[in-house]
């Protein structure tokens, strides 16, 4: 029996049509991939990233990067303790070391995740060999699988591509919030010919679009379907939000019963409707927002 097996995730996760005024003066229907359904504790992408990683660990434990916040590292600690394999979550943040923990942390240790605080310096640095192997002696897990911040590596965007399979034909568009961009570029991989993925970054920086062509390299040899980025609707950048997102979200929960989930799906839901305003999605399209949280 696999991890997939014993997490008992809901695959494929629903796809659902809302009817929205926004959308429908301009010609575009919008649909919701519901990855939010798939695990109560795996949700969204985080499952699709993760299991991959798990087995490729094959029982040794996985050590982990995130903020103070990291929905990833949550992930990672809630799959240890449904799993029974041993976490390790290296937070960004000397400081916090002497904080309680907030509720994010927090949930973390009560899953078993054992925790490691570093400098933001050596965080910025964690991918080098040497900073790397320091930080894993530091962490006493010289022995630990290492998963990347936010899951994205080779093996995650292949996890991911089935979500494209998923909506193969389903919608002309499929747009997705991103942060680290591995689940967009294993999403853009699934989907036909005719489709195009949109990411909507939840960062400020520019970066994410050589990050996505690099996981593409590592994932497949190369840049695979067609997808583009629209880096407007960052608010600011992660973790932030501001009055007008928040009425939005709430907005959007009271037309359709959905919660909106604030820093990333928010975001793409509100890009979306900018976006059909200004007649950037064309008449007469299906676009499928992916609920990644």
């Amino acid at each position: 029996m696999t991890s997939a097996d014993i997490l008992t995730p809901r695959l494929p996760s629903p796809l659902q049509e809302v009817a929205d005024d926004r959308f429908d003066r301009h010609g575009v229907r919008l649909l919701l991939k519901r990855d939010d359904l798939i695990h109560p504790e795996l949700i969204g992408n985080k499952w699709r990233k993760l299991v991959p990683n798990i087995e490729a660990a094959a029982g040794r434990p996985v050590l982990t990067f995130g903020g103070a916040y990291s929905n990833h590292l949550r992930a990672t600690a809630a799959a240890g303790r449904l799993l029974g394999f041993a976490t390790v979550g290296v937070v960004r943040g000397e400081e916090l070391a002497d904080r309680p923990l907030n509720p994010s942390l927090a949930r973390c240790a009560a899953d078993g995740m054992r925790l490691h605080f570093v400098d933001r310096s050596t965080y910025r640095r964690k991918a080098e060999p040497e900073v790397l192997a320091g930080l894993l002696r530091a962490a006493a897990a010289e022995d630990a699988y290492v998963v990347p911040e936010g899951g994205s590596n080779a093996a995650a965007v292949r996890g991911c591509r089935a979500l494209g399979a998923e909506l193969r034909g389903r919608a002309d568009v499929v747009a997705i919030a991103c942060g680290t961009g591995g689940t967009l570029a294993g999403l853009a991989a699934g989907l036909g010919p005719a489709q195009r993925a949109l990411g909507v970054p939840v960062l400020r920086g520019g970066f994410l679009a050589d990050e996505i062509r690099r996981l593409q390299a590592e994932a497949f040899g190369g840049r695979r379907g067609r997808w583009s980025l629209d880096e407007r609707f960052h608010f600011g950048g992660y973790g932030r939000t501001t009055p007008g997102l928040d009425a939005f979200a709430e907005d959007f929960e009271e037309r359709h019963g959905v919660r909106v989930e604030r820093l990333y799906v928010a975001k793409l839901l509100y890009g979306l409707v900018e976006l059909a305003r200004e007649g950037g999605l064309g008449r007469g399209v299906a676009v499928a927002a992916v609920l990644t949280a």
